[in-house]
């Protein structure tokens, strides 16, 4: 799979009349070698040539983990003490790559520093940007990707449930969250998509609130906004309930932002154009008179990264196509009531589409 891949990028730079793609995201490295890693500071990195072997460079004592994971191109390894660029040079040398004249990197991600110690040797190149094609390559989910996807969306299922399940009056957010990740260690998941949300009343009014020792009391929203990292691949769930009881208004709330959040579903399907998904839900909201509370575009593509492309925002023109996987999370904030969002997993079948998610977003009064 991951030698497809390869070949995918490397027939890109073919048509690109690009020579080498030097490739140094963790999880675009993951996408193409199967090898995950956080080098921290030291140089990660994969060349990819139009015309030669690719290869890969990580630090020393990971190598043995990068040829375990399936790469099977060569793997240069270095120490602490090492320039690693000096290795770099060698390499590129070998395959007679140096008189490289264009060279496809990450512009969005690579850093300054390491854009001019590629251009210290390959002295003749001009930069273009590989962010499109990496983009296109990770677009559609094949099954196996999609098989991961489906289990990691069950884990944030449970992890909702373990939330719902220690709400309590007194509790507090951060009690509610140690409660949900401590679940999900014991099941092995050593790391979340994003640093978990569990907001209690107003507080659920912030998109992005940060959790505390706010205590839940009655007439309370509870938000939840988690996800899991599982092989690779994320996930990404919202749930939205009431704790106790609920006002009219809550009430009002709540029953837009799920109708936005069902029209918007019933209308993925391939040939709709993304940017559409995002104008239903949004009418839906503005026509109840809450346009104003919702910020922020209805989702994201979703996979190695929690956050990746497509952006699902009202000026997306591309079209949905079988295999994408994106979040669909409209939401209504109100500073002094406090915020719903409801957020699935979505997967695009060759007729409609599959929601991964599945924990019940029909409203629910805790008791």
């Amino acid at each position: 799979m991951q030698k497809a891949r390869l070949n995918k990028l490397s027939e890109w730079l073919k048509q690109q009349e690009t020579d080498v793609a030097f490739i140094s995201s963790t999880e675009n490295i993951f996408y193409l070698t199967n090898f995950h890693t956080n080098p921290h500071e030291r140089l990660l990195g994969l060349f990819v040539f139009k015309e030669a072997e690719p290869f890969l460079i990580c630090p020393g004592m990971e190598v043995s983990q990068a040829r375990s994971a399936g790469f099977d191109g060569e793997i240069i390894g270095y120490a602490d003490h090492e320039n690693a660029w000096d290795k770099v040079r060698t390499a590129i040398n070998k395959r007679g790559q140096e008189h490289a004249e264009k060279a496809a990197v990450e512009k969005e991600l690579l850093s300054f520093a390491r854009a001019e110690q590629l251009l210290q040797i390959l002295t003749q190149a001009n930069l273009v940007s590989a962010e499109d094609i990496m983009n296109q390559l990770r677009l559609i989910k094949d099954e196996k990707e999609l098989d991961i996807l489906r289990q990691a969306a069950e884990l944030a299922d449970f992890g909702v449930e373990v939330g719902v399940q220690a709400l309590q009056s007194g509790i507090s957010e951060m009690d509610v969250l140690a409660k949900i990740e401590y679940e999900l260690k014991r099941k092995g998941i050593r790391e979340m998509s994003f640093s978990t949300m569990v907001l209690f009343g107003q507080k659920s009014g912030q998109p992005h609130g940060n959790p505390g020792l706010t205590a839940l009391k009655s007439g309370d929203f509870v938000l939840f906004d988690l996800g899991v990292v599982l092989d690779g691949y994320c996930s990404d769930i919202t749930r939205t309930f009431a704790f106790e009881s609920i006002s009219e208004k809550q009430n009002e709330i709540y029953q837009t932002v799920l109708d936005a959040q069902l029209k918007a579903l019933a209308a993925s399907m391939p040939g709709t154009r993304i940017g559409e998904l995002d104008q239903i839900a949004r009418d839906v909201i503005t026509d109840a008179g809450y346009g104003e509370y919702f910020p922020h575009r209805l989702g994201h593509g979703l996979g190695i990264s929690v956050h990746e492309f497509p952006s699902m925002s009202h000026t997306n023109n591309d079209l949905l196509q079988e295999g994408m996987v994106y979040t669909i999370e409209p939401g209504i904030y109100v500073p002094e009531i406090g915020g719903v969002r409801i957020e699935d997993d979505v997967y695009i079948t060759s007729s409609g589409n599959e929601t991964l998610t599945k924990f019940p977003k029909e409203l629910q009064i805790i008791k």
